[in-house]
């Protein structure tokens, strides 16, 4: 499963810290069976996340993940940016990602994080926090292969192409 996983982080792209959750995403899907084959730290901007996304999805990538950029604050933009490039969504996923970080802390009910489809690969949201992507990554790991196989044919390309 050919993946990229983006953090979306205005802060860590203007060179204020370090960037924790997107190495820790990338570990969680390369234990899930993931090749993730790009990384990279995006500034919170819809159109930048936007142009990115569909820049992946036109690349072949099965699965974009995303970490950040997902609660209340004014600059967090991800999931706009995220149904600006799907074409369906895929709810289940990201309630299920809800549903299991409410297990853990109330807060997770405040992640917007979306879910969904764009010509074959299936992107997905992840809060920011590193704590949260261990708590949640595990529902997503559980669907992550029959979930690719059923956008994808054997050979790992997209269907209808």
């Amino acid at each position: 499963m050919r993946t990229a996983v983006l953090t979306i982080s205005t802060s860590l792209t203007a060179g204020n810290g370090e960037d924790v959750s997107g190495p820790r995403l990338a570990a969680l899907a390369t234990a899930a069976g993931c090749q993730v084959v790009v990384q990279e730290v995006l500034p919170d901007d819809r159109g930048t996340i936007a142009a990115r996304l569909r820049e992946l999805v036109a690349d072949d990538h099965a699965v974009v993940l995303t970490t950040g950029g997902t609660g209340f604050t004014p600059d967090d933009h991800t999931p706009e940016a995220t149904l600006d490039v799907i074409e369906r969504e895929a709810p289940g996923i990201a309630e299920a990602l809800r549903a299991e970080g409410l297990k853990h802390k109330p807060h997770a009910m405040l992640t917007r994080g979306v879910a969904g489809l764009a010509d074959g690969t299936l992107i997905v949201n992840f809060p920011g926090n590193p704590k949260a992507l261990d708590e949640t990554f595990g529902v997503l790991a559980a669907v992550l292969p029959h979930a690719v196989k059923t956008l994808r044919r054997a050979d790992g390309q997209r269907t209808g192409h």
